[in-house]
């Protein structure tokens, strides 16, 4: 993942995430308080905000369980980050790669 969490962001991340590939619908927030012994509903409301704000997650104000994880690996773009990288002048390479770190892309060594 590119963006940078807290340990109590990673795990409410990481929680919803495997909530949802075992239960096909995201957790409430009773859920996320009880899963992981959190100490009120309010919380966990603030802990998903966060999360929601840092664009860790996506959901639908005022729809329940609409809590949609966003997936960090972004591979089509890794691809355009390469391919243009290839072919850029020396000068953009810099730009480019900062780019991709603010994004949080991985392009791998050969790259960076």
């Amino acid at each position: 993942m590119g963006i940078k969490l807290t340990k109590k962001q990673t795990l409410v991340y990481n929680y919803i995430a495997e909530f949802i590939k075992s239960h096909g619908v995201s957790p409430s927030y009773r859920d996320i308080c009880a899963g992981l012994g959190l100490s009120s509903v309010s919380a966990v409301a603030e802990h998903v905000d966060n999360l929601v704000r840092i664009g860790a997650l996506r959901k639908s104000p005022g729809t329940a369980r609409s809590l949609e994880v966003v997936d960090f690996t972004y591979p089509e773009t890794v691809v355009l980050f390469r391919e243009r990288m290839a072919v850029a002048p020396e000068e953009d390479l810099e730009v480019l790669r900062k780019a991709a770190e603010i994004l949080g892309l991985d392009l791998g060594e050969e790259n960076v």
